[in-house]
């Protein structure tokens, strides 16, 4: 298994846009390092991970917090 990924296996991997990836990058919503002269980015797997397990609780959070609501 490699260690990191660059942001078009990012992007594929969560079927977003390009845009979309350097977006959560820029954001911090997703961590990743610049590497090399040009400055390209990669992500780490685990950090990958990491957001998306964020996001699954987020959700939880979310519908959890739908369900409280009174109607």
């Amino acid at each position: 298994m490699r260690r990191f990924l660059t942001l078009p296996d990012v992007a594929e991997a969560l079927n977003i846009s390009m845009s979309q990836t350097r977006a959560l990058i820029k954001s911090g919503d997703l961590e990743g390092i610049q590497i090399g002269g040009r400055g390209q980015w990669r992500v780490e797997e685990a950090k990958l991970d990491e957001y998306i397990d964020r996001q699954y609780a987020a959700q939880r959070e979310a519908r959890r917090s739908q369900a409280e609501q009174p109607s």
